[in-house]
């Protein structure tokens, strides 16, 4: 089976593709299939980003066919306009995830570091490095929202 990972965000979201079921060269955890983030310029306005977001996420899906996919949850922000233009971003990835009929898993960002790390206030750079340890990489996805978004596919893994 294979899981997408998805640390969402309007200016840059992070994906990971892993593959479970013991195909070559992979660890306990599963085999990294890709991973990387989408960008988008900042001065592009937000409905055209939402779309660029929803037609890159649409595209993962329509190439990897996973079984799931692990969305990172919204987090409390200070700023009340950063929490909902990023629930707007994870509006359009559930929206892909929905449409294409594959299940939808939620992981807190807490609950995320203590599954993959162990620490529910691990650094980026922390996850990154057990990341890679765990998926028997010679170093960490970069850049570090691309790790971010491996870490959360392999919370649904190590959870399921």
């Amino acid at each position: 089976m294979k899981v997408l990972g998805v640390d969402p965000g309007t200016s840059v979201t992070g994906y990971g593709v892993i593959e479970t079921g013991g195909g070559n060269g992979a660890s306990r955890m599963g085999r990294l299939v890709e991973c990387g983030v989408i960008r988008f310029s900042a001065r592009s306005p937000l409905p055209r980003r939402l779309h660029e977001l929803y037609a890159h996420i649409t595209d993962l899906i329509r190439r990897h066919r996973p079984g799931a996919l692990a969305l990172e949850n919204a987090f409390y922000h200070k700023n009340v306009h950063t929490t909902l233009v990023l629930g707007h971003a994870r509006g359009v990835i559930l929206l892909a995830a929905e449409q294409a009929g594959i299940t939808i898993a939620q992981y807190p960002p807490a609950t995320i570091k203590k599954t993959v790390v162990g620490a529910g206030g691990a650094p980026k750079a922390q996850v990154g490095s057990v990341v890679a340890r765990l998926l028997r990489l010679k170093e960490a996805p970069r850049p570090s929202d691309a790790a971010d978004g491996v870490a959360v596919a392999l919370t649904h893994i190590l959870r399921s």
